[in-house]
């Protein structure tokens, strides 16, 4: 069993959290990433689907956690090579100040609105909606929504700028962002609507959460994924890379 979750919240020591979940994951064998950071937690972990639902409660005991949701995907072995947990600056690097994904979220839409607004093609206001890629090359290079606006980038800091030449694109449009798992673009959204980029929204779930409501709808291709199984095509399974190799 393959989980992903994140959650951002304040954490006052950080070291402490990064030290108990490094011994809970360890002794469960547990192998994957956990990013501990001031602003969060960010989790990918695999195993045997009972030791991976144990550290989930056993995290989830923890108040900041309680209702953390956990996206699940299956693989025939576990996809990583090992267990590392970090402390970070941030969870998911930006370096951008002002950015608060707690405090001062951008709105979610959730997946069966998006699949609803995009097969009126267009939002419940009558607005054209414009999917917004904040995933790097890539990431793109796997799969994307039909239509979405995707950019030159090799890395998520850079998206602001990038995002200056297509301002005009977005103008008048309902814009919803999307990335694998949500986490990206609950720093984008909210930065994108402070300068100007008009009504940003992110998609509830990210591209996973998408998969697991809806499935395949207005999808092309798979989701990249970040361990060996390389994407994820829209019934959760691996898909090897674009190329059409194993």
């Amino acid at each position: 069993l393959n989980i992903a979750a994140y959650r951002f919240t304040t954490i006052d020591d950080p070291a402490a959290l990064r030290a108990s979940l490094a011994a809970r994951a360890d002794a469960l064998a547990l192998k994957g990433t956990v990013l501990v950071a001031p602003e969060g937690l960010n989790v990918f972990l695999a195993g045997v689907p009972s030791d991976v639902r144990r550290f989930l409660a056993e995290l989830r005991a923890d108040s900041r956690f309680e209702d953390l949701p956990a996206k699940e995907s299956w693989s025939d072995a576990v996809p990583f090579a090992r267990l590392k947990v970090k402390l970070k600056r941030e969870i998911i690097a930006f370096r951008r100040e002002g950015v608060d994904p707690v405090g001062a979220p951008a709105p979610f839409v959730a997946p069966a609105t998006l699949k609803r607004w995009l097969d009126a093609g267009h939002d419940d206001a009558g607005r054209p909606v414009l999917l917004l890629d904040t995933r790097n090359r890539e990431e793109v290079r796997h799969g994307t929504f039909d239509g979405a606006l995707t950019l030159p980038i090799d890395d998520f800091v850079q998206l602001p700028e990038a995002l200056e030449a297509e301002r005009h694109r977005l103008a008048g449009a309902t814009v919803v962002s999307f990335c694998t798992g949500g986490i990206r673009c609950e720093k984008a959204a909210p930065l994108l609507r402070d300068l100007g980029f008009g009504d940003v929204r992110q998609l509830e779930g990210g591209i996973l959460g998408y998969f697991e409501a809806v499935g395949p709808a207005h999808w092309q291709g798979g989701c990249f994924v970040f361990d060996d199984r390389v994407a994820l095509s829209p019934n959760l399974v691996p898909v090897g890379n674009p190329d059409g190799q194993a």
